[in-house]
């Protein structure tokens, strides 16, 4: 499954040929929290569904990024330590947050595909 799935959090996730799944921020995520200024990574471990695994900071604000599925981590973007802008500048590339192995892989597909997502953004810009 190369297409990419969200939360409505505005997580992106994107499903690996190893089993692994990506996750970052979305473009309309980063957007609203303005320049990123600071990322903290979550730990090499496991989390729930829903815990706080990621933070990121922004000249507007913090935010939490939320763990889209039980799962255990298993890699980070170290990148995101000496250049937070990558979130900014490639939400959905080089800013990717971080990689786990979800406990339940087949759940993924059942997050919102990217039709979905366009009907949550504009539901929320028209609110």
């Amino acid at each position: 499954m190369s297409e990419l799935r969200f939360t409505e959090d505005h997580e992106w996730l994107r499903a690996e040929a190893d089993g692994s799944v990506t996750v970052g921020i979305t473009a309309y995520a980063q957007n609203a929290l303005g320049d990123v200024v600071y990322v903290q990574l979550p730990e090499l471990q496991h989390y729930d569904k829903g815990a706080e695994a990621s933070t990121v900071e922004s000249v507007k604000a913090a935010s939490g990024v939320y763990m889209p599925l039980a799962g255990e981590v298993i890699a980070v973007n170290d990148g995101l330590n000496d250049s937070p802008e990558l979130v900014n500048e490639d939400p959905l590339g080089e800013g990717w947050f971080f990689r786990f192995k979800p406990t339940d892989a087949q759940a993924v597909s059942a997050l919102l595909d990217q039709d979905a997502y366009d009907r949550l953004i504009k539901a929320n810009d028209d609110a």
